[in-house]
């Protein structure tokens, strides 16, 4: 069953916000328990740590915050792009939902700080957040979206 495309839309706009909020109130709590370096252990692998990251991503340096900025928002702009040409295909609006959101949460940082709040540790991958959990499942969403044509 098909949605009407701005029922999509609006899903799609809820589910962004909701990330963002999510992102925004886990940094802030974060920012105010933790100190930049701190390490709390919360279940085998998986940890907190606080840590500020002015690179690209996951901890990669380079790119100014003129360049990180323009990047985001052409992103953003694909995405709204992709789901325009294509707002019923299924799983769509999940994927743009959590893909701008997740970029929104961190370009506020940017724009706030200069820099991204990450906090989640993993073993010895490098500390990350909220945001870049929904924009990692939204790529992933994203590509079932797409792979699933094929498969039928």
């Amino acid at each position: 069953m098909n949605r009407p495309p701005t029922r999509a839309w609006v899903y799609a706009g809820a589910l962004a916000a909701l990330v963002v909020a999510l992102d925004q109130v886990a940094k802030a709590i974060i920012e105010d328990r933790l100190v930049p370096g701190e390490d709390v252990d919360v279940v085998g692998p998986v940890g907190l740590t606080l840590s500020h990251n002015k690179g690209v991503a996951f901890g990669l340096a380079g790119g100014g915050g003129v360049l990180l900025l323009a990047f985001t928002l052409g992103a953003l702009a694909l995405i709204v792009y992709l789901f325009a040409r294509e707002p019923r295909r299924p799983g769509m609006w999940v994927a743009v939902g959590l893909l701008a959101g997740g970029a929104i949460g961190n370009l506020t940082d940017r724009i706030r700080a200069g820099a991204v709040t990450d906090f989640i540790a993993v073993g010895s991958w490098p500390p990350f957040n909220v945001a870049d959990v929904a924009i990692t499942l939204g790529v992933a969403v994203l590509a079932w979206s797409y792979l699933r044509e094929t498969e039928t």
